[in-house]
């Protein structure tokens, strides 16, 4: 990488196409609330580790990478059961994991059109080979749904270690998947991963197409209530300014997450008029470090609250 911009000499063959779109599964993600921005998904629940980067790009511009793009995964645990959903069969018998979080979570793309995750290798369950699910947003609008793929001869040395070998191995492999059995398709979504020693580090590139015309400016999850702006100047030093635009009179709350999904700050404004807006950031103030944050905006008014999230670097 140089000059703040991926190097795409770098890039592997093919990685500049559209992903291919897949469904959302049996249990797909419902969880948009601020908590689940994070780094680490895994709860302390046991695995394998995996550390994961996805680097999103827009097959429209040249593979530039794009910024602010909410990312959300979710995968099954070693066992192959999800959080989140009662009455999943599996060879430990029926289980129920409603109210439960493990392996689910999102982050927000950097200048790099990046984000990280700690995470662990994926189980199995019957009827799919491993994998990791994942959707894309950008400034609100669903861009992609799709899922990342592993080697077939990974799984297999995976799931011959101890901490996986009671569930066994699995009979179906990529080819045969009722998702990845097109392996045309599937070679862009197959991650490569290598081992770090005490586990893996796996990557993806993923391409999207953003408007020729320009990011969208309509932002259905605001319920057209508001607009939130990127925050200026980003990166900052000591301050910077979050601009936004209410369509009506509202209540709003700024949350500021850092990359563990840990709260570091909260600004509220009551009975702000219909118009153009901006809060300051001041990091003494707050008593903050540099670091990247996620900050949210949430605004409540007659129609309801709604709320949207955009990434911030606070330099050195």
């Amino acid at each position: 990488m140089a000059n703040g911009k991926i190097n795409k000499a770098f890039l592997q063959p093919g990685t500049c196409v559209l992903i291919p779109n897949e469904t959302a599964g049996p249990y797909p993600w419902t969880m948009n609330n601020s908590p689940f921005f994070r780094q680490d998904i895994t709860e302390s629940n046991p695995g394998t580790p995996l550390n994961l980067t996805l680097t999103v790009v827009d097959i429209n511009n040249n593979c530039d990478p794009i910024p602010n793009v909410k990312v959300d995964i979710w995968h099954c645990n070693k066992d192959g059961y999800y959080s989140e959903y009662n009455n999943q069969p599996g060879y430990l018998g029926t289980q129920n994991h409603s109210g439960e979080t493990f392996f689910r979570g999102y982050q927000i793309t950097d200048a790099l059109g990046q984000v990280n995750f700690t995470t662990i290798y994926p189980g199995w369950y019957t009827g799919r080979v491993t994998h990791i699910h994942m959707q894309l947003w950008l400034n609100s609008v669903l861009k992609a749904t799709s899922q990342m793929a592993f080697p077939d001869s990974l799984n297999t040395a995976v799931y011959n270690t101890s901490l996986y070998s009671a569930h066994g191995q699995n009979s179906i492999v990529n080819s045969t998947d009722n998702v990845f059995s097109d392996m045309t398709n599937t070679q862009y979504e197959m991650l490569t991963v290598t081992s770090n020693g005490s586990g893996y580090d796996a990557s993806l590139t993923i391409g999207i197409a953003l408007p020729t015309t320009g990011v969208i400016n309509l932002e259905p999850e605001t319920g057209g209530q508001f607009k939130l702006g990127q925050n200026f100047p980003n990166p900052f030093i000591n301050e910077t300014s979050i601009p936004f635009t209410l369509k009506e009179a509202s209540n709003i709350k700024i949350e500021l997450w850092d990359i563990t999904g840990r709260k570091v700050a909260t600004i509220s404004r009551n009975n702000l008029s219909a118009g153009e807006h901006s809060i300051a950031i001041d990091l003494k103030s707050l008593g903050i470090k540099q670091a990247n944050y996620a900050y949210q905006l949430e605004v409540t008014n007659s129609v309801g609250t709604f709320m949207q999230c955009k990434l911030m670097t606070a330099d050195k």
